[in-house]
This record gives C-alpha cells, structure tokens and sequence, in this order.
C-alpha cells in the first residue's frame, strides 16, 4: 500500500484505476479491495481524499423518500441508506437519527404534502406521517410563524461526510490499493491492454477505468469519446452557525422541493452545530467554491422565515460546494464494455448516502466489462476517531488520558481537541497535509474561536509532525 503525491509513478499495469478520491471514488476502491489480487489505483487531482463536492455538502443520510421512483439513483440511495447505516455504526462514524420535516408555508405546498408521503411510499419508505401546525409546533416550538403543516420522515439523518470519505480510503490503502495524490489526469489513450493515463505526474497504465471525477466526470467521458451528459457546477452557500444556537432545532427542517433541488435547509450536524442552506446557483466555472454577499444575504432571508432565532446566534464559518448537476434526473451511471470503462457521473447531493451500494454497483458492472475480480476476502475492520458530539472526546476520558497523558493537554479548547488526537491524525494511514486537511480529521480550529487561540499551536504540532511548513 502507499500514499504518494509526488515523484514519478509506478512503471507496472494496474487492474482498475479510479479517477476521483470523493466519497465514491474512495467507496469503489474500498469495495475493490474486497479482492485482494487486484492492483488499484485510486488517482486523485488534488492533495487529499474528499477535497471536492464530498466536503462540502450538507452532511444528510437520507432515506430516498423524494426520489424519482424507479430510477437508479432511487434504489441506491435505498441501499445506501441501509448499507452506509450499518458501515458508520462498526466504524466509528457520527451519525445523529433526527428525522426531517418538510414544512408547508402556504396552501401550495401544503396540498403537495400528501403527494410527497405517496412518493415516499413507492420509495419504500412507509412511516412518513403527514402533521398539522399544532403537531408541527410542538415538535419544533422554534419554528417561524405561519407554517400549515409538514411530513414528518422518521428515518432522516445527519453524519459526519468527512470521516466516511476518509474510512473509505483508510481502508482501501490498507487493504494495498495506492492512493496517488496531486495527480490530475490530462489525456487517455486506448491500449492494447487497456489504458494510458497522462497526468501531471507521468504516465499511469491501468485494464480498467472507473471514471468518478465529480465535477469534471464529464469532461473525462469526453476524453474517451462519450457525451451522454454535461456538468453544470451548481454552488451550494451555507453558513454554519455556533454551538449554542443548536437547541433551537430538533429536526431536519427541509422545504418542499423544487426543480433546482432541495432547497434551502436548516439542519442540525453531527458536530453541535447548526447549518443554513445550501443556495443553488448555476455556474460555467469549476473552481467558483468562494460565498457572494448576495448568496449569504439570500441565507438570512430564509433562514429568517423559517427559525427566526437562528438569526440571534453567532455564524462561525461560512462554506460553499459544488455540486455535479447534468440535467438528467438520474445518475448517469454507465458500462462501456469495448473500452474496459466505467463512468459514474451525475452524483449529486446523495452520493454521500449511495456511496456503498454505488460502488456495489459499479463492482458488478466492472464484471460486465470482463474484469474477474478473483477470490473475496473483506478487507480488515476500521475505527475512526469519533468527531460527534455524542461521544466524550479523548480529554474526557480518564482511562484513555491515564494510559497516554497526550491526549490531556487540550490544544483547541473550543471543540477540546487534544495533542494526542493530533499526533495520531499526522501518523494516521492518510495523513493531512494542510491545516484544513487536519482540521477535517479532528476538528481542530473548527469551533467557535476559528482558530483564533489555538492556531499557532496547532500549526506548530503540524509542522513539527510533518517535517515542513505548510498551507493554511
């Protein structure tokens, strides 16, 4: 196994070659890895695992209840929700079942409710139950004025996207794939066995490719001769509000969904935050992840109308993601047999969700494509550090601090991040390599003083660790 994100790369033919370290990249490799004999790849533009869309959404495990029925994106999302349950609860991954309400403003929307509790039904999800405004205000007494009605969806839930990303390609490297860094594919050639990458590192050689280059999953299809679809950047804004405005939600508080999405959110996290959005913007430009006075302007409004009291409470970050919108209600989500490809494209907001049972999928379709796997061994157990609110940190745990005083001197007060949690984030099987890197592993710098106190610290420990300066 290795970890690389410079120097040339390796001379030999690898079986599968995954473009794109997101959550469904990472969760293809890991699902691969279930075969020991293969030789993966998992090849990525920038300098850490979940760097695009996956780190920037709104943290949902969703139920699939507003799917499209009878679409592939609905039966995976189903799976996922099951399967991804299951693999965080083994793994260590926050999940918080808070169940979602989708709150009707005015007689409109109101009427749609029943409609949406049917949707729901064809998407097996069957314990949705449809509330009045009494019903509704007693279980988020917070609520702005003048809501009608809503649906209740039991099952909705919040998880932390950047640890299961990271579980994923822990696991994949592990179990020996090589985890290629910094490594942005330029051009594909046909070969006689398969393909040549040309990338900003070297040339990379592989039988099979799996394309799920989020944002840029098109322009790769291009390359090799496919336009089923375009991506159009779709920018999600949200703010992310301070600990102490988290009472004021029980639920996910979702609107009735439009055309362009599901609207603006305000959802609770894993973390004891809060969150706000996302605003949907079509763009032309992939890099365009900057927050506009306009789009945050937009936020208060909404957020306004729907917990007035959220307005009160201090905004500790303020984020932006892009999301790989194509215009197809559906993934796009294909085997090219002739060409030992598979593209795995149009993975919107609930990729997070289906990401294990996409990768299921895509394993199936790589056999299609004449690729035998070989024997199936489940790659070893892992267990992640627990970032949720749910579970003491280290530094309140006397065994764990009697057994390694590191973990007892706190180094982030805010979100009582300690020495030790980063020594083991520096030493982990993918380590950061910049602050925010190490800040998604253990919350460092994360909490209400946004580093303020603690940042000279926790650089000093990350370059001390690391050997080198680093970037912000």
């Amino acid at each position: 196994m290795t970890v690389t994100a410079e120097g040339p790369l390796p001379t030999h033919t690898y079986d599968v070659a995954i473009v794109g370290a997101g959550v469904v990249g990472c969760a293809v490799a890991r699902r691969l890895a279930h075969h020991p004999r293969l030789r993966v790849a998992l090849v990525e533009a920038q300098d850490d695992v979940g760097q695009g869309t996956s780190k920037a959404n709104t943290a949902i495990l969703h139920t699939g209840f507003d799917a499209t029925p009878g679409t592939l994106e609905a039966r995976l999302v189903r799976e996922g929700h099951r399967l991804l349950g299951a693999y965080a609860a083994e793994s260590g991954i926050p999940v918080e079942r808070t169940g979602a309400l989708l709150v009707a403003w005015d007689e409109e929307q109101l009427a749609a409710l029943p409609r949406l509790a049917a949707k729901a039904e064809r998407n097996a999800c069957t314990d949705t139950r449809l509330l009045t405004s009494a019903e509704l205000y007693a279980r988020e007494p917070h609520l702005g004025a003048g809501a009608l009605g809503a649906l209740l969806v039991p099952r909705e839930s919040v998880i932390c996207p950047w640890t299961t990303t990271l579980a994923y390609a822990t696991q994949a490297v592990r179990a020996g794939t090589d985890l290629h860094l910094g490594t942005a594919v330029r051009k594909v050639e046909r070969t006689a066995d398969g393909h040549r990458l040309i990338t900003t590192r070297g040339v990379l050689r592989t039988r099979y490719l799996v394309n799920a280059a989020g944002l840029h999953a098109d322009t790769l299809d291009r390359l090799l001769g496919h336009e089923d679809f375009t991506v159009t950047p779709r920018r999600g804004q949200l703010l992310v509000y301070d600990r102490f405005a988290r009472p004021l939600v029980r639920h996910i508080l979702l609107p009735v969904p439009t055309a362009l999405g599901k609207g603006v959110l305000v959802a609770p996290t894993v973390h004891g935050n809060v969150l706000l959005g996302p605003t949907a913007e079509d763009l032309s430009d992939r890099r365009a992840t900057e927050s506009t006075a306009e789009g945050l302007a937009r936020l208060r409004e909404m957020g306004r109308r729907i917990l007035p009291a959220l307005l009160d409470e201090e905004v500790t970050a303020v984020y932006a993601g892009l999301r790989a919108a194509t215009g197809h209600e559906d993934y796009r989500i294909t085997a090219h047999p002739g060409q030992a490809y598979v593209t795995v494209g149009g993975i919107r907001s609930t990729g997070l969700t289906a990401s294990l049972a996409i990768a299921a999928h895509v394993a199936g379709l790589l056999g299609d494509c004449g690729l035998d796997p070989g024997p199936v061994r489940a790659p070893d157990p892992v267990t992640m550090p627990h970032l949720g609110r749910a579970v003491p940190r280290p530094c309140l745990r006397p065994e764990l601090v009697a057994s390694d005083p590191e973990y007892g001197v706190v180094v982030c007060h805010c979100e009582r991040v300690s020495r030790g949690e980063i020594r083991d984030a520096l030493a982990a099987t993918i380590p950061p390599r910049t602050l925010e890197g190490l800040r998604r592993r253990t919350r460092a710098r994360a909490g209400h003083c946004q580093g303020h106190y603690c940042g000279a610290a926790v650089r000093e420990l990350f370059e001390r660790g690391t050997g080198a300066g680093c970037a912000p």
